[in-house]
């Protein structure tokens, strides 16, 4: 948990203090509890990662059209040292996730498993001095990799819009409903001063009178509560709108051309020195004995 340090107003006055003497804050000085330096860390909530299994995908060659859980279940391959090891079970035993209820912070071996592989495919990261958000994904298929990137970027701002804007969402719901109460109590007196009037137009006596007085006065402060309540009420809407986030794309995510990875030439300069390694053992042994 990441509690807030501080109110909007006395961080505005000190970067406001502090940008007339030509300084800036840092990014993470801000008065949010989570900053944007910390949303790196959001990969290691199992709530985060889980939401993204739903997340609909299909292959370069267009003949996979599945969610990103499924298509890391079927389509996905492990490492020859992950299977030799019996890290993953069988795909036949492996459950669908359309077919249960997945809790990201109860998951059985398996599911644990496909988390730390979304965990270790997704990279989210943060420029210190511009704030900039970089999302990098690494998948087996090209367009499984751009499909998921762009996935993440929108789960990843509903994320910071949600963050941002719900305790004034949380203000502009308390006066909707003040402000229908307000409604409501102000509309009943009026109709029942409206009864009384017309049904005590001929009458004289000063007891009604008082009280047609009474429920005039009534009904004004009614209104004007109403109106009041009205008047907050659009300036919390106002300021829900001013502090909602817009997100620009600086680079979309693109189809990649080429993997970026095993490096092939690396692979066989490695398995060449491994092979003149034992070799060369063995060739010495034989020389010793």
């Amino acid at each position: 948990m990441a509690p807030e340090m501080s109110s909007g107003a006395e961080t505005g006055s000190i970067e406001d203090l502090a940008s007339s003497f030509g300084f800036d804050l840092p990014m993470g000085q801000t008065s949010d509890a989570i900053s944007p330096l910390l949303y790196p860390n959001l990969m290691e909530d199992n709530g985060f990662v889980v939401d993204l299994f739903g997340v609909k995908v299909r292959t370069a060659d267009n003949t996979v059209h599945t969610d990103y859980y499924t298509y890391l279940r079927k389509y996905h391959e492990s490492p020859w040292w992950i299977k030799l090891l019996g890290l993953l079970k069988a795909k036949e035993a492996q459950p669908a996730a359309k077919n249960k209820t997945i809790d990201p912070y109860h998951l059985s071996k398996t599911e644990n498993d496909y988390v730390s592989i979304i965990r270790n495919s997704i990279k989210i990261a943060t420029d210190k001095k511009t704030g900039v958000i970089s999302i990098s994904v690494e998948a087996q298929d090209p367009m499984v990799c751009k499909m998921v990137a762009d996935a993440t970027r929108a789960h990843l701002q509903k994320f910071i819009t949600e963050y941002r804007t719900r305790k004034l969402k949380n203000d502009v719901a308390h006066y909707q409903s003040l402000v229908n109460q307000a409604k409501k109590d102000y509309e009943d007196v009026r109709n029942r001063y409206g009864r009384i009037s017309d049904s005590d137009m001929d009458v004289v006596l000063e007891s009604v009178k008082l009280k047609q007085n009474d429920l005039e006065n009534d009904m004004q402060l009614k209104y004007n509560a109403y109106s009041t309540l009205t008047t907050q009420l659009k300036a919390a809407s106002a300021k829900l709108q001013e502090h909602t986030p817009v997100f620009t794309t600086i680079q979309g995510a693109e189809v990649p051309l080429k993997p970026s990875g095993p490096k092939r030439m690396l692979f066989v300069i490695e398995m060449l020195i491994v092979a003149f390694a034992g070799l060369s053992v063995y060739v010495i042994r034989d020389i010793l004995y």
